[in-house]
């Protein structure tokens, strides 16, 4: 009797979760996770996005030798950029494990915690004046750092809010999620705006380091809300159910390899096209005699309208697809490669705002803003976060952690924009392939 009591029991729990995942959590829980882990990934990402600003405008001057060629600074500054890229594949395994064994929240307290403190260590560093090569290799490692935790962030940020949402509003709901990132990068470059209206002595002598040591206050803001979070609801009801895996990264490899290389194809265009047209263009404006103050500014208003665009493109993906709106994005950077940097080359500040606006808002915004459902929906519950981040974080590795490294090695070549637009074609194109070859996710949703 014991025992049909126990079993009927269980059956309730395991009904009562699945009503749960059916219908999630009511609107005004759902509104906070919403809020909440909008808030910890727009200071998350800020913290990261702070060095692609960086190595566009200062630390190629400051951190490495620059020879007779300024572009050869530069290129040190991205070469670091990409380092901390092809950490993140390895932050992917272990918050991916962290994340589908034991939960979302606390997987995500651990990112931000070592993005802040990396961050925060950037803005006391000694430069390459002071203790030489230490610099860059100091600069490096906390660079590794930041790749780390940026490698575990992704997939569970977008989770938090996912796993919540209604399936029919999903892709809505989890196009929420990259406002944080978008964010993130808004809030760096507004920040980096501010500082560098100091006259250039100061701003290059100190001036710099106020974004970096900004990130102590937002670490303790960041950790305070993420503390506060609930567990996903279909994570937690996945759990109850008993459908754990022991090992969610050799899982999920094992599981869905063609789901893996898929997502890792899915986002060569969204991320390598994204960092040409915002750390790399800064260093291209910079090379032919754009002011900075400008460049930013097309950055920072582009992004801003971006943050509003990417809803409205993941609400479409819910009325009509989620491939239909990505490949708007897709053949639009293929579209615009030329176009983007013609409308710089013509140093006219509106014509340079319209080329950032097409680029973010339209071509990456369309991606970004889908993304999201998209890949959570190719996984399984329980391997969710791992393929997600495995994914996501090998692809950024050759697309946006070399992107801009390629693209000013091809700049400094052939001292034109030409091949760098052919290699957006291409990411372009990359992506195209990969979607002809992915499923429509939308048709399966319960």
């Amino acid at each position: 009797m014991a025992s049909m009591q126990t079993l009927s029991a269980q059956a309730a729990h395991s009904n009562g979760s699945t009503a749960e995942v059916a219908g999630h959590v009511d609107q005004k829980s759902l509104r906070r996770i919403v809020m909440a882990s909008v808030a910890g990934n727009a200071l998350e990402w800020y913290d990261f996005f702070l060095y692609s600003t960086a190595a566009a405008l200062v630390f190629g001057e400051l951190f490495f030798p620059k020879g007779t060629d300024p572009l050869i600074g530069t290129l040190g500054a991205f070469a670091g950029f990409a380092v901390g890229f092809a950490a993140r594949p390895l932050g992917g395994v272990i918050f991916g494990h962290i994340g589908d064994r034991f939960g979302r929240k606390g997987a995500l307290v651990w990112t931000l915690s070592i993005m802040g403190g990396a961050t925060f260590l950037i803005g006391v560093l000694p430069t390459y004046a002071h203790v030489g090569m230490w610099a860059p290799a100091l600069l490096m490692a906390l660079r590794i750092l930041q790749g780390v935790a940026a490698g575990g962030e992704w997939g569970g940020g977008v989770l938090m809010i996912s796993e919540s949402a209604p399936p029919e509003k999903r892709g809505f709901y989890a196009s929420l999620s990259q406002i944080g990132v978008g964010g993130g990068f808004v809030l760096s470059a507004v920040v980096f705006f501010i500082v560098q209206m100091l006259p250039k002595d100061a701003f290059m002598s100190w001036g710099w380091r106020i974004p970096f040591l900004l990130s102590i206050l937002i670490f303790g803001v960041g950790v305070y809300i993420r503390s506060k979070l609930p567990e996903s609801a279909e994570f937690a009801s996945t759990q109850a159910a008993g459908k754990k895996a022991h090992m969610p990264v050799l899982d999920v490899i094992r599981k869905h390899p063609r789901e893996i290389l898929l997502a890792m194809g899915l986002r060569v265009a969204e991320n390598g096209g994204s960092y040409i047209m915002l750390a790399f263009a800064l260093a291209y404006g910079k090379f032919i005699g754009v002011s900075s103050q400008v460049m930013l500014a097309g950055v920072i208003v582009s992004m801003s309208i971006e943050l509003f665009a990417m809803l409205l493109w993941g609400r479409l993906s819910d009325r009509v697809g989620r491939k239909p709106v990505y490949l708007i994005g897709a053949l639009g950077l293929v579209a615009i490669a030329f176009p983007f940097f013609w409308l710089i080359d013509t140093k006219v500040p509106a014509l340079i705002w319209l080329a950032f606006l097409l680029g973010n808002a339209i071509c990456h915004g369309a991606m970004v803003g889908t993304q999201p459902s998209l890949m959570g929906e190719l996984f399984s519950t329980e391997v969710r976060y791992s393929g997600m981040a495995l994914g996501h974080e090998v692809a950024s590795v050759f697309a946006g952690g070399l992107a801009p490294m390629l693209a000013t090695a091809l700049l400094a070549h052939y001292h034109a924009a030409w091949p760098v637009a052919l290699m957006m074609m291409g990411m372009g194109l990359i992506t195209v392939i990969a979607l002809v070859f992915t499923r429509e996710t939308v048709a399966r949703r319960a």
